[in-house]
């Protein structure tokens, strides 16, 4: 790892500002709900802005992890306060902070009704999500994992559609069923590495350092596997996704599709890959299987759908899936793919709910049928959507585009079968949303409401001009995102790829594994472990 170039504790910083703006907007009065928009957003912007500084120092050439921050937690256990990023870390806070201001600006006008605790919780969502990201120990990981189920289930609890109650409680317990396994995998690791080296750690770079056997791997695999599968969600574990976002409200929806999902993705690409590499590599095929299937099988129940809100839930399944195959290739150009879409989805996706939420505060109601012909009384709007719905079918010059392509071109290495698939899934994806932009945007106005629809304001605006900024920036200059998680990539990638022996070591004293031979840690080379 690198010594922290800034030499401030910069990560806690993030984590902190949302936290210290949701303790002090607890004392505003709950009447004064300008006063709280204003300062619930300008704590969010600060907070990104504050998150662009790492852009500055971050060093891309390497895969070690940097801005380290480290202190004793609980010693007696060897859990740690322990933060740290790389590449893939760095574009996923930049994409929490970024939305996290997006959203609390679309929610502006929507939300009206307790709206104090509305943005407290928000606030405590982004630091969880931070945290998430940035946390280099195993238990501190799980913390800041569980910090972000708790504020989502009373957004959609509280400020959720007419089923909010079913869908809360089929996310609430889908997702806290994931985590017991994934705490039983952390667990499983703790012991292995006790037994092995002497020291019973949850610092994820000493435990990159040991080679564990592959009768211990494959379980622990399993078990994170059914932890992070369910929070992308992989099929066939998607079912509480279609309910969560539709009940849920718009900034919900935003950052559910945004952030919360890839906390999922980022697991796989930051424990299973790396720690976990053999049961990786015998896994593979089960995986793309399920990918391909939810790609597929996401497509079709988009197609199906009356609802706006639910075709773009079930086309987060199918382009997560995408995702999952992507770094499941094994290989550098379908792990690039896999990180670069996942920001491409978060930035799209978050689009389409952003366009949704916007409409339907105007119709109070997202049944296809119900529009038709928005085009010539919301022409701005129309426009908008247009480059949000094409960067989501990943037309040439937007993001999706690029992501896709070195997804299919890292399939096509490890697997030509899941390559085609995938490719149908890029097709079906482009039927679905065109259907869905032909009755919704063109044709004739047939219903009488939709004739006094209003254009969005300037604050409408304000809020999806960022949105498109990324998704022509990413799709026409991707290097400088690629650039920055490359060097990360590149060395999960080798981890994966190379066929190292499965060492199986047994129970010794520290000092043996001092003397362990090269090729036993490579993992914690692969992370910045300490040399």
């Amino acid at each position: 790892m690198i010594e922290n170039a800034l030499g401030i504790p910069i990560l806690s910083i993030l984590i902190l500002i949302p936290l210290l703006g949701a303790g002090a907007l607890f004392f505003f009065p709950s009447g004064q709900k300008e006063a709280i928009r204003s300062t619930a957003f300008g704590v969010a912007l600060f907070n990104f802005v504050i998150s662009l500084i790492l852009l500055f120092y971050f060093d891309s050439s390497t895969y070690k992890m940097q801005f380290v921050e480290k202190a004793a937690w609980i010693p007696g256990i060897g859990v740690e306060y322990f933060l740290g990023m790389d590449g893939i870390s760095l574009l996923l806070v930049l994409l929490t902070t970024f939305t996290s201001a997006i959203a609390i600006l679309a929610s502006w006008s929507a939300i009206d009704e307790r709206v104090k605790e509305y943005m407290i919780h928000l606030m405590i969502l982004e630091a969880g999500m931070i945290g998430v990201f940035v946390a280099l120990d195993m238990i501190l990981f799980f913390v800041f994992w569980e910090i972000g189920l708790i504020p989502m289930f009373f957004l959609i609890g509280v400020w959720g559609g007419p089923r909010k109650l079913y869908a809360n409680i089929k996310f609430f317990l889908y997702t806290l069923f994931g985590s017991v396994f994934m705490l039983v995998g952390i667990l499983a690791l703790y012991y292995a590495h006790g037994s092995a080296t002497g020291e019973y750690t949850f610092n994820l770079l000493k435990l990159y350092e040991v080679a564990y056997p592959y009768n211990l791997q494959w379980w622990v695999f399993l078990t994170f596997f059914l932890g992070f599968a369910i929070k992308v969600p992989v099929f066939p574990f998607h079912t509480w996704l279609p309910d969560a976002h539709v009940e849920a409200p718009t900034a919900g929806s935003v950052i559910l599709a945004a952030v919360l999902l890839k906390m999922g993705t980022y697991g796989f690409v930051r424990f299973n890959l790396p720690l976990l590499a053999d049961a990786s590599r015998a896994f593979t095929p089960f995986i793309l299987v399920l990918a391909v299937i939810g790609i597929v099988y996401g497509a079709f129940l988009a197609m199906a759908q009356k609802d706006i809100k639910k075709l773009v839930a079930y086309s987060s399944v199918s382009h997560l899936g995408a995702v999952m195959a992507g770094l499941f290739a094994l290989n550098q150009q379908g792990i690039d793919g896999g990180v670069l879409q996942m920001i491409n989805h978060g930035v799209s996706t978050g689009g389409l709910f952003l366009v949704i939420g916007m409409i339907y505060e105007r119709r109070h109601t997202r049944l296809i049928s119900d529009f038709g012909g928005i085009a010539r009384v919301m022409p701005v709007y129309s426009a908008l959507v247009l480059i949000i719905v094409f960067s989501s079918i990943g037309l040439p010059g937007t993001n999706g585009f690029v992501g896709e392509i070195l997804i299919l071109m890292g399939l096509f290495k490890t697997s030509v079968t899941a390559a085609v698939f995938a490719a149908t899934g890029v097709i079906l994806g482009a039927a679905y949303m065109l259907w869905m932009t032909q009755r919704v945007i063109f044709g004739k106005i047939t219903r009488r409401e939709n004739l006094v629809l209003k254009d969005i304001n300037a604050r409408e605006v304000l809020v999806l001009l960022p949105i498109i900024g990324l998704i022509l920036w990413i799709g026409i200059y991707p290097k400088h995102f690629l650039s920055l998680s490359a060097a990360s990539t590149a060395r999960i990638a080798e981890i994966v790829e190379r066929n190292a022996p499965k060492v199986e070591r047994a129970p010794h004293a520290a000092e043996a594994a001092r003397h362990a031979e090269p090729h036993e840690t490579v993992h914690a080379e692969a992370h910045g472990g300490t040399h």
